[in-house]
Formats: structure tokens, C-alpha cells, sequence
């Protein structure tokens, strides 16, 4: 029993580990008998779990919904085209024509979804339906091997003598039986993979599943769906640069619905009193950070009527530009070459003001928590009155801020350095303390062990959770941030003040120099919120 629960309990990798050293048993094997041993152990393996029909018929399921929105799509462009009146709708004054593109955005988005979905089951379906073959596959050549050498086993005296027939049989039956084990040890790694993919896709498309994410009875459908829609940018960068991220709207809309009936109407007036979308999400992603309504009254005051680009300017430490995802190859040093600059006014989001100190750790957490908390970001962009436009006056505060997380991380001397338990400690208190999560380490040793935390890595991200990563070289070590995923593509933060993509691949095979020096490749642990 202790067996089967152990198996029960393995991953992908420890068993294709495992196996791979049955395999390898097999061919040492210097008896008929310990070879029959090790047939039945490899016979007693669980096959491949799952049912290709079933995962296929929900696929389809998925594919059919298509239909029916794109139907609703043309009905919402039908009354685009109309032109509406500059009427208000909600229960915070949203345009009415804002309001239809959004639920055009909205529609597009969920025939994405529902098609991405179903890509994601029928890919997986075929591919558990190919592992099963494999492993029946590789069970036909342990009853081969069976075959070869005959199941009844040898006595004492037999084993004493074997002729060369004898063993000529045994040798070839554990060959048949080792090929068996090794498609069978492929079907698992193959399996594994799969759900491992597929958990990323429908994880992802579940976190753009956005307006319903917000479940509050205090804000209208039309609230909801314009929050939900806001981003700091247009055209095809909007989609990177949402303001609220799945986290934050679900967090929100519960904050919303737990307020005092007092507080809810302070919050209500608040959303009513802004100039545009932006400024109410901003509004919200402030609640969703456990800010009291009375410190969000303030925020509200030093951010009403700026524009969108202020807001984004002072409020969204990050800004990715609709190209980044391009591949432009890598700079001399190993290094991506396709990189964005994190600037305020000109000034680097960097550790140090300039990256002449070692506070990597606290200064990815001190960017990880503006990203989460706009009030904070804003008394790090803005300065006390929160109108600063001054990089110089900027930078200082930033400065100070890293400094202050270094030493309450009992980072090193001379600003440099910080031990695991430290960085644990204000990822958070800093990061979780908005997300309402509690982060814990997860150190990685190879590339199985990257492969399997990476799926809490990307639901983690996908749903707008920044993941502290540590990577090292022969020459140190250095910490940065996962912020974000796109298929099989991670963005990066590096406190020396750049984001960019790398592959997974990357990330488990130990590349994550393309994202630094070209130097820094192993990812050896990483922070992910429970």
C-alpha cells in the first residue's frame, strides 16, 4: 500500500526517473528469475490516466459556443455602427458608447477564449490519446520478453547452471523488456507535458475570463465590464498594460461588497466623481491592495481629472510596448536584444538609482509592490503632494525605499546581498500584504524540478501575481521578477531597470542569461504565492 501511494503521489519526472533505472536493471539483470522480478514490477505500473473522447467532446463543446458569440458580435457591431448618444449608463457614469466598446472588446475576447480553450483540450486529447499507444506499446514488449524466456521460474538448482541457449534467451528478453520500460518511461514524460501545457492554456484563458472575475452586487454589469476593460494603453499594447489585473478585480468587487454601507457610499461617489475608465480602475486596484476608503478618498483627490498617460506615468511602474514580444535575437553577450526600459521621466525603476548596488532583491520587490498598489507607486512618482513630475526627486525616494526593504530583509553590508530567508520575509510582507498572499520558496536544483513548479509560476502571473525568481551563475547570483505570460513566453522585471521575454524553455534549460548579462542562467528558486 505504501507503494501505491508513493506512486500515486510521484510526479511526471520522478517517475520517468524511476522507470528509466528499471529500465536500466533490466539489462543487469544476471538471472531468469530477477528478470521475471522486474517484468511484473514494470506490468504493475498505472497506465496513462485520462480519456481522449471525453477531453476531445469538451473541446468540441467549447468549439461550438464560437457560434453563438460571434453572433452576439455582430449584434454589438450592429449598434456601434448605429452611433449612440452621449448618454450615461451605470451606477458610476460610464458613456454609453464607452460601454459598447467594451462589450465589443469583451465578446472578442470570449470568442478568444472559448477557441483557445478548446485548442487546449483537443491538443491534450491527442496527445494523452498518443501516450497511451505508446505506453500499450511499450507493454507489448514486456509481454515479448515474457514470452521469450516463459513465465515459470527457475528453482535453486537450476539457477545454478545456464546453458548458453539459456542465456542467449534471458539476454534477449531483457532487451525487449528495457526497450518496453523506456516507451513506457516516454509515454509518462509525454503525458506530463501535456496536462503541464495544457494546465498553462486554460489557466490562462480562465484569468481572461475578466468582467466575471469582479462578482459584486455593488457596481452594475456595465461597472463592472468597463473596470474590467480599462488599460493604460491602446492599440496592441492595451491588452499587456490592463489596469486591474484577474486578482485584483475578484479582490476588489469582494473589498467593494465587505465595505460599511458609509464607506461604500464614500466609494461609490469617489467612481462617480472621475474623468475616465483609467481613473476608476485606478480607484479600485487601490482597494483591491487593502487601502482604507479614507486613505483611497485622498488618492482620489491627488489623481482626479489627469489623463491617462499621467496616470500611467505615475501609477504603473511597468509598460510593455506591443512589439516586446518579438523576437530580435540576442546581443553579442547572450543577452536579449528585444528589451523595454522601466522609466519615470527618464529615470530607471533601478536598483540603486543607477545599478551601482547590489540591492537586486529589494528593489524587485519594491517594483513587484508598485505594480500591486498604486498608492504606493504614487508616493514613490508623485512625492507627498503626489504631482511630482521630477526624476531626480524620484529617484531619491526610490532609493530609500529599496534601502529600507534591504534592511528589513537583513540584506548585506554596503547594500549588497540578501539571504533567502530576508527576501521570503518582504515578498511577503511588501508583495503579498496587497495580494493577499503568502509567498513561499521553492528552490529548484535541475530542470525537472523548474519544469514542475512552473505551472503555479504561470496561474500565478496569469492572474496578475509577481513571482520573485533567483538566478545565478559562476560569478553570483542576482534576483529578478516573472510579471507576466503569454503562451509558452515569461516577462521578466530586472531591478536593473528592463523587462523582457523568455521562453520556458529558457526558464527550465537554464538560458535566464537572455534576460540580464547572458550570464546569469540558472533559475534555482523562485517565490510563488499560496
Amino acid at each position: 500500500m505504501a507503494e501505491v501511494l508513493r506512486r500515486a503521489n510521484e510526479s511526471a519526472a520522478e517517475r520517468a526517473e524511476r522507470l528509466a533505472g528499471l529500465s536500466e536493471r533490466m539489462l543487469n539483470a544476471g538471472t531468469k528469475n530477477d528478470l521475471l522480478d522486474l517484468i511484473e514490477l514494470a506490468f504493475s505500473e498505472p497506465p496513462i490516466e485520462g480519456d481522449p473522447g471525453t477531453l476531445e467532446a469538451l473541446g468540441r463543446r467549447y468549439r461550438d459556443q464560437l457560434d453563438e458569440v460571434m453572433t452576439l458580435r455582430d449584434r454589438v457591431d450592429k449598434v456601434a455602427r448605429k452611433g449612440l448618444p452621449e448618454a450615461w449608463a451605470g451606477d458610476t457614469s460610464v458613456l454609453a458608447s464607452d460601454a459598447v466598446s467594451a462589450v465589443g472588446r469583451a465578446v472578442s475576447d470570449m470568442a478568444d477564449a472559448f477557441a483557445g480553450g478548446s485548442r487546449a483540450l483537443i491538443t491534450l486529447a491527442d496527445a494523452i490519446g498518443d501516450a497511451q499507444s505508446q505506453d500499450s506499446g511499450g507493454r507489448g514488449k514486456l509481454q515479448q520478453a515474457l514470452n521469450e524466456i516463459g513465465s515459470d521460474r527457475e528453482g535453486f538448482f537450476d539457477n545454478l547452471h545456464e546453458n548458453d541457449e539459456e542465456e542467449w534467451d534471458r539476454k534477449n528478453a531483457a532487451h525487449f523488456a528495457s526497450y518496453g520500460v523506456g516507451e513506457m518511461r516516454k509515454a509518462v514524460l509525454a503525458a506530463g507535458e501535456a496536462r503541464r501545457v495544457a494546465a498553462r492554456d486554460l489557466n490562462k484563458w480562465a484569468s481572461e475570463a475578466r468582467a466575471g472575475k469582479m462578482d459584486s452586487d455593488e457596481l452594475s454589469p456595465v461597472d463592472r465590464l468597463m473596470l474590467a476593460d480599462a488599460s493604460g494603453a491602446k492599440g496592441a499594447a492595451a491588452e499587456y498594460n490592463e489596469i486591474l489585473t484577474a486578482n485584483e478585480l475578484e479582490r476588489s468587487g469582494r473589498a467593494m461588497d465587505n465595505l460599511s454601507p458609509a464607506d461604500r457610499d464614500r466609494m461609490e461617489l469617489l467612481m462617480t466623481n472621475t474623468k475616465s475608465p483609467q481613473e476608476k480602475a485606478y480607484l479600485m486596484k487601490a482597494l483591491a491592495a487593502g487601502n482604507s476608503v479614507d486613505e483611497i478618498d485622498e488618492f482620489a483627490y491627488k489623481i482626479q481629472g489627469k489623463d491617462p498617460a499621467w496616470l500611467q506615468r505615475h501609477l504603473s511602474p511597468i509598460n510593455t510596448q506591443g512589439d516586446s514580444l518579438k523576437n530580435e535575437g540576442t546581443n553579442a553577450n547572450g543577452s536579449n536584444a528585444n528589451t523595454d526600459d522601466q522609466t519615470f521621466d527618464g529615470q530607471k525603476w533601478i536598483q540603486g538609482g543607477d545599478g551601482s548596488e547590489g540591492t537586486c532583491v529589494a528593489s524587485s520587490t519594491v517594483t513587484a509592490r508598485a505594480m500591486v498598489d498604486p498608492l504606493y507607486a504614487l508616493e514613490l512618482t508623485g512625492g507627498p503632494s503626489g504631482q511630482e513630475d521630477d526624476p531626480g526627486a524620484f529617484r531619491q525616494r526610490l532609493v530609500e525605499e529599496q534601502h529600507r526593504l534591504h534592511t528589513e530583509g537583513d540584506g548585506g553590508a554596503n547594500w549588497g546581498g540578501m539571504g533567502p530567508e530576508g527576501q521570503e520575509r518582504i515578498a511577503d510582507d511588501a508583495i503579498g500584504g496587497a495580494t493577499g498572499d503568502d509567498y513561499q520558496r521553492h528552490d529548484m536544483n535541475n530542470a525537472d524540478q523548474r519544469r514542475e513548479v512552473l505551472t503555479d509560476v504561470e496561474k500565478s502571473v496569469a492572474e496578475g501575481k509577481p513571482v520573485p525568481v533567483d538566478v545565478r551563475s559562476a560569478d553570483g547570483a542576482h534576483a529578478m521578477t516573472i510579471i507576466g505570460q503569454e503562451g509558452d513566453m515569461l516577462q521578466i522585471y530586472n531591478p536593473w531597470g528592463t523587462t523582457t521575454w523568455v521562453s520556458e524553455d529558457d526558464f527550465i534549460n537554464g538560458h535566464m542569461g537572455k534576460a540580464s548579462d547572458g550570464k546569469l542562467n540558472d533559475a534555482y528558486s523562485v517565490y510563488v504565492p499560496q
